[in-house]
């Protein structure tokens, strides 16, 4: 149950009385777009890939998309291109996955080179400011970089909000407490120091992806969503990096992010510059969320109606719908200023 004084706010957005003024995409293929153009860009350890759809200083200020992990990839962000029609969109693939390099030295994973290298790619592609928004690990990309670099950051949206590891521990525990009991009891003894074999483990980790990320009801990939992963998934999901800096599962955190904790950058950034989005059913709890945005005077929170951790694909009009009122209501503002 949502309690917060903020929740009508939430619920006002949900209503999308804002939203109905935005204009959706017309031709679906646009979302899965051919890049405008694609860069290798050196960063610290390697070189990284990053496209931009659209023309830098041209149109509103560019947005790039920050993707989770660690050792995730851009792709859920393909449907998301469609917002070049009003700004460049740039998205890119971390150091050590997709068609990034893969030195796959523990070296570079890092939180401080991650915002380091976003920061190689502003450089790099002449970017002056631009909307930073992040999804689940990335998340915490964007709230790292805001915080180093508030000139230039125009605004910075936390999807699906990772930002504190023991605060998602805690939120991923009270959602197996949620699962039917016998799929709780199942992951529990899973996480045990004598777990059973993985065939019992893995349906009942799959029973909490499906409540938690990526429902069942969410639309297959389209044959464009399909051809694109062909394209551009280069080598794909890092488990090694993931397992470093996380662990082997979503339960317990066992790598170098156990202690991070970040909720204090919430303070110095400006709150009013902030979003966060998250699915009704996310594994980043709405009651979470709920006190980062309490921690962040003036930030916003939009709750996407039956989507999961896995929105953005599950939801896709509605996540593009917000990302763009939001993008605009920012670059509204400022130019009014």
């Amino acid at each position: 149950m949502m309690t917060k004084p903020f929740v009508t706010a939430v619920l006002a957005l949900l209503a999308f009385p804002a939203l109905a003024q935005t204009a959706l995409p017309t031709d679906p293929a646009a979302d899965w777009s051919v890049a405008s153009s694609e860069h290798r860009i050196a960063v610290e350890g390697g070189e990284v890939w990053a496209r931009v759809n659209g023309t830098i200083g041209e149109g509103a200020t560019p947005a790039i998309f920050i993707h989770g992990g660690p050792g995730g990839t851009h792709l859920g962000f393909g449907g998301l291109l469609s917002l070049s029609d009003q700004r460049p969109v740039i998205l890119y693939d971390q150091l050590d996955s997709g068609m990034s390099d893969r030195p796959e030295d523990p070296a570079n994973w890092r939180v401080e080179r991650f915002v380091a290298e976003l920061e190689a790619i502003r450089q790099a592609l002449g970017v002056e400011r631009w909307h930073v928004i992040g999804h689940s690990w990335g998340s915490a990309l964007a709230l790292e970089y805001a915080a180093a670099y508030p000139e230039h950051t125009a605004s910075a949206v936390l999807s699906g909000t990772f930002i504190s590891t023991p605060h998602w521990i805690t939120g991923t525990n009270l959602l197996i407490r949620d699962l039917p009991d016998d799929v709780a009891a199942t992951i529990r003894a899973c996480e045990s120091a004598s777990p059973p074999e993985a065939e019992v483990c893995e349906p009942a980790t799959a029973a909490f992806y499906a409540a938690y990320n990526g429902r069942p009801d969410r639309p297959a990939p389209s044959p464009e969503a399909r051809a694109y992963r062909q394209r551009y998934g280069g080598k794909g999901f890092n488990a090694t990096v993931y397992n470093a800096m996380w662990g082997p599962t979503e339960f317990r955190a066992s790598g170098s992010l156990a202690t991070y904790d970040a909720t204090q950058l919430l303070a110095r950034v400006d709150g009013k510059k902030v979003m966060f989005v998250v699915g009704q059913y996310d594994e980043a709890r709405i009651d979470t969320v709920q006190d980062f945005v309490a921690l962040t005077p003036g930030a916003e929170l939009a709750v996407v109606p039956g989507g999961s951790h896995a929105f953005i694909s599950e939801r896709p009009d509605v996540a593009e719908a917000i990302y763009r009122d939001w993008m605009n209501r920012i670059d509204s503002r400022e130019a009014g200023q």
